[in-house]
């Protein structure tokens, strides 16, 4: 019988010594490029800290808390119905969640190099607006609109 795999320590990065911005940096990354995905978040940070005068990784853990959603909503097929039901999102999908909407909301944008629309969205997220934050008000919403069919959860 197979087991679940066992989660991987991953190391924290060079200059932060964060393991979540080196998670944040292996999210980025693309087709193993990861001096090049480094290059863009700590430029990313770099631009922040300029911006806001604050420190960049503060911003960046207070982005992701903002970002990271407390319910979802997951497809069941019952009967002869699809339904969407609300369940609740535990620790590590809430980061990655918070992960990918911030980089789907910065690739959205266009006309300007990935470090300064990352650093846009981050202090956006920051200051709850943006994107990433409509991303989590959408998924509340339709968590709510479906509260009806919590009951399907197994």
């Amino acid at each position: 019988m197979r087991g679940k795999t066992p989660k991987r320590i991953l190391l924290p990065d060079s200059r932060y010594n964060s393991a979540n911005v080196a998670k944040f940096i292996n999210q980025i990354m693309r087709q193993g490029k990861k001096t090049i995905a480094q290059k863009v978040v700590y430029d990313c940070f770099d631009i922040i800290k300029e911006k806001t005068k604050k420190d960049a990784l503060e911003i960046f853990d207070g982005a992701i808390r903002n970002v990271g959603p407390e319910v979802e909503v997951k497809s069941r097929r019952i009967g002869g119905g699809n339904y969407q039901i609300p369940v609740s999102v535990m620790g590590e999908r809430r980061t990655t969640l918070a992960y990918r909407w911030i980089i789907t909301a910065a690739k959205a944008k266009k006309g300007m190099p990935m470090r300064e629309k990352l650093a846009e969205e981050l202090i956006a997220a920051y200051n709850r607006e943006g994107n990433a934050i409509k991303k989590r008000m959408d998924t509340y919403k339709m968590a709510e609109a479906n509260r009806a069919f919590a009951h399907f959860i197994r």
